[in-house]
């Protein structure tokens, strides 16, 4: 009998802790889905799930002239929501520049008719997931 006890408070234990780890799995998005999810959204405007890629403290920048503008996550979102649904004419690659357990950098690229828009992602593996925690932003006609 002690056996059996013994042998259902850890089958009860691994279920609870399986449970656990296949909710975080599921909430918790790759780095895959938090870089399509930024393309969808920057060249298909569709905004399902970018809010929650986006790191809190995320800081977006761009080379302007001599200048480098930065922006934050509530001035992207804004952004994003003013464009919401817009399609971009453009064709969009991804390549990964450096990949590792903690941090990623994806180069994605945006060619258009007269420019590409080059666009270097930084993701981070946080608790809460892969999130975005940089994007730079460079043109070239």
């Amino acid at each position: 009998m002690k056996t059996l006890k013994v042998f259902l408070t850890a089958l009860v234990l691994f279920t609870t802790f399986a449970a656990a780890k296949a909710d975080n799995t599921t909430v918790l998005p790759l780095n895959d889905y938090a870089i399509y999810t930024y393309v969808d959204a920057m060249c298909h405007g569709n905004l399902k799930g970018i809010e929650d890629v986006l790191d809190n403290n995320v800081q977006f920048s761009m080379v302007h002239g001599n200048q480098v503008i930065t922006s934050d996550k509530s001035s992207i979102m804004a952004f994003l929501k003013e464009n919401k649904n817009i399609q971009q004419q453009c064709t969009v690659t991804t390549s990964v520049v450096e990949s590792s357990d903690d941090i990623t950098v994806v180069k994605v690229n945006m060619k258009y008719a007269d420019f590409t828009r080059t666009n270097y992602v930084t993701l981070a593996n946080t608790t809460a997931g892969w999130k975005i925690t940089n994007v730079h932003s460079v043109f070239k006609s």
